[in-house]
């Protein structure tokens, strides 16, 4: 505040704007959930200061400028917003140079704040995240914190850490989506008050098929979620970070508690899930699939019906693998097993994800078995069991193989 005081000191309406701007900044910046009007107010301060300001101090206001432009976005959700703070921030860094002001031939050489330099990132990764954004992602926010410098005047070197912190939590949803479980671990280590760590942790044993260790790591971050997200708007720190998805976390939670053996539980979860989110297919699939257990054959023919139309509903062009595998389950169920198998062989005609199309594949032999054709079927069934997910019913199958005798007309085609 000093600094900019001296730098305005000459004209005393100058001063009254930069008296104005700081003032306004330091109501958003101190506040743990700023409200809509007082950054609204912040930026037009800035801009205002910004219009008469001496090179040194323009990337301190574009700074404060785009800070304040983020908390609002933050509340309103807007994407052009989070991208118009990240284009002030860009702004701040370009204008860096021009902070210290030359003293003879001598200039002080300071680098960029860490967490001016991931601000711009978290921004975009907020308002836009295809391919080319969340690999500079990636690789900006990664340099920052691999050389962090938090010594600065322009924001205080707590706040620095903590933005390199969420920054650190970005790098873990990048590696976290692109399925890299190893490096999310990393980035996520030591925070488990986010959830994430909890989360990442939950996957991996989940993969190593510990469900019931699934179920507990699942249910920490959802909790942890639940007390920092549900709060609208959450804490502007809470915001900046990644978002969960809450309505897929439970229904993983849904599925975790399924294959754990408690369809009771598993029902519970799923049904908070779809309440959430009523287009997602998979929580559906995976009602149906615990009410089966739970013996509730007609509700679960119902889920399976919701499954296969929402899937409908969400595809371009109605063309679906999830949709036809999801109504071949429900026809097997209706025992038409000509039917369904027809269902499955579509479903694989159709793009589909890598683990339902191999359970789409074991659904199909396993839909033709079932309709008599034991002899070549039952060995293509037996195959196809290695490459299912933990949610085809392997038991069912091996039962029926051992149960099966072919008919007189599969015996024939068979031959």
């Amino acid at each position: 505040m000093a600094t900019a005081c001296a730098a305005f000191a000459a004209d005393p309406q100058q001063l009254a704007l930069a008296l104005k701007a700081q003032s306004q900044f330091d109501r958003v910046e101190l506040a743990p959930v700023p409200v809509l009007p007082d950054t609204g107010s912040c930026e037009q301060s800035q801009a205002a200061a910004l219009s008469v300001s001496a090179p040194e101090e323009a990337s301190l206001l574009f700074f404060r400028k785009g800070y304040c432009t983020l908390a609002g976005a933050t509340i309103t959700g807007s994407g052009r917003d989070y991208l118009a703070a990240a284009a002030d921030f860009d702004r701040a860094i370009a204008a860096w140079p021009a902070r210290l002001r030359k003293t003879g031939k001598v200039q002080l050489d300071e680098p960029v704040s860490s967490g001016l330099r991931v601000l711009p990132w978290i921004a975009r990764l907020h308002g836009w995240t295809d391919d080319a954004v969340l690999e500079a992602a990636r690789r900006e926010i990664e340099a920052a914190v691999n050389s962090p410098s938090c010594s600065s005047n322009v924001m205080p070197a707590q706040q620095c850490e903590q933005l390199l912190g969420t920054g650190r939590q970005w790098l873990g949803w990048i590696a976290l989506r692109g399925n890299d479980l190893a490096g999310a671990a990393k980035n996520f280590a030591g925070r488990r008050e986010t959830g994430w760590s909890q989360w990442v942790e939950g996957r991996r044993v989940f993969d190593l098929g510990n469900y019931a260790g699934a179920v507990r790591e699942y249910g920490g971050a959802i909790r942890v979620w639940k007390a920092a997200w549900e709060a609208r708007p959450p804490a502007l720190m809470v915001s900046l970070g990644p978002a969960p998805d809450l309505p897929v976390a439970l229904a993983d939670l849904g599925g975790a508690q399924l294959l754990a053996g408690d369809a009771k539980a598993a029902i519970a979860s799923l049904d908070a899930s779809i309440k959430a989110d009523p287009a997602n297919p998979r929580a559906y699939y995976r009602r149906a699939r615990a009410r089966e257990i739970a013996g509730q054959a007609e509700l679960a023919l119902a889920d399976y019906g919701m499954a296969s139309r929402t899937a409908f509903a969400n595809a371009k062009d109605l063309a679906s693998g999830e949709a036809h595998l999801y109504r071949g389950i429900m026809l097997y169920r209706r025992k038409d097993f000509a039917r369904a198998e027809d269902e499955f062989a579509s479903a694989l005609n159709f793009e589909i994800a890598g683990p339902q199309r191999g359970d789409a594949e074991a659904w199909r032999h396993l839909a033709a078995v079932a309709g008599g054709a034991c002899g070549v079927a039952r060995e293509s069934l037996d195959r196809s069991l290695a490459g299912a997910s933990p949610y085809f019913p392997r038991d069912e199958a091996r039962q029926l193989e051992a149960s099966c005798e072919p008919t007189a007309s599969a015996k024939a085609a068979e031959r």
